[in-house]
């Protein structure tokens, strides 16, 4: 097996996608084209699912070593929606611990003609490592790992904003709690910057701020009230309870009361601000609920172009249409 450190390469010597592990390698024609026929699937709370036969005959295996709920549900909606087969495997309930290595998992799978492995995992070089020693058929989409990489995310991040404001070009775009751990903040910096956001702000306890070399060009705050002060989107970011004793804050009131995105504090944004959340919530910690359930909260529209955007990704590894 090829162990080296050289990455993966997304795409075919054809131009074609064939894995999707990040967003910071692909060209912007490509998140484009994405985008778009994501948005082809995209239907309204209420209207019949989209449906097609892209992966007729296709066999996609989800293999999720951490807990997820929307992620890997709405992949293997998305598969099915497109005529997939689908294989749920529980990683950390099975052959993890039998020792076998993920790799072992995959061949094995391999061998049962899995043609497309979705990997979510806390180490962010696994699906990396999976995509240098899959068959040259296969083809492996990152479901999140560690806090390098969720494209997925933030593909229907970017989206999301599309509907909402007709494009991601030059908006200001607020990204508000625990950077420093977030693959979502990644991601969603790596999808907005490709797609000419011009004011992206990353707003956290300086105990939570990323690195000094991280984020580059964008601007840095430790209050909530500057960082989100006439911002386009305003994304809140999950915090988790034990990073709260990381960034010196005793418990979920006092983040709350320093870094809760209030109505009062949604009002130093522009009025017509939209704000999001990957999900799951703290609600009363990170975010306010009148927030969450409010107006401005396009929450709800994350979560449902989370199944357009993935079928638009294994459409595109499957037929080559994004290319």
């Amino acid at each position: 097996m090829n162990h080296s450190h050289e990455r993966a390469t997304a795409l075919r010597a054809d131009g074609s996608l064939r894995h999707l592990l990040t967003l910071d390698d692909l060209p912007r024609p490509m998140l484009e084209r994405l985008l778009e026929r994501a948005g082809h699937y995209s239907r309204p709370l209420g209207a019949p699912a989209a449906r097609g036969t892209a992966l007729e005959g296709v066999t996609v295996a989800t293999l999720f070593t951490e807990p997820s709920t929307r992620t890997r549900v709405s992949f293997e909606l998305a598969a099915q929606r497109l005529g997939a087969e689908v294989a749920s495997v529980e990683v950390q309930l099975s052959s993890r611990l039998k020792g076998e290595s993920m790799l072992d998992t995959v061949h094995t799978l391999e061998s049962l003609h899995v043609d497309v492995f979705v990997l979510r995992d806390a180490q962010a070089d696994v699906p990396d490592l999976v995509a240098r020693n899959v068959a040259p058929h296969v083809s492996v989409l990152s479901g999140g790992a560690g806090s390098y990489s969720h494209p997925t995310q933030g593909l229907l991040d970017a989206l999301t904003i599309q509907q909402h404001k007709g494009r991601v070009a030059g908006l200001s775009i607020a990204i508000v709690g625990d950077v420093r751990h977030s693959r979502v903040a990644r991601s969603a910096w790596h999808a907005f910057g490709a797609l000419g956001a011009t004011d992206i702000r990353i707003v956290a306890p300086p105990a939570l701020m990323p690195e000094p070399g991280e984020f580059a060009g964008c601007a840095r705050s430790t209050r909530i009230e500057e960082g989100i002060g006439g911002c386009d989107v305003v994304m809140m970011l999950r915090i988790q309870k034990e990073r709260m004793a990381q960034a010196s804050i005793p418990g979920a009131d006092q983040y709350f009361a320093e870094w809760g995105l209030t109505r009062a504090r949604l009002r130093l944004a522009r009025p017509d601000a939209i704000v999001m959340h990957p999900q799951p919530m703290n609600r009363g910690i990170e975010i306010d609920s009148a927030v969450a359930d409010g107006p401005q909260s396009v929450i709800r529209d994350q979560v449902r172009n989370g199944v357009a955007v993935r079928m638009a990704v294994l459409e595109a590894v499957i037929t080559g249409r994004a290319r």
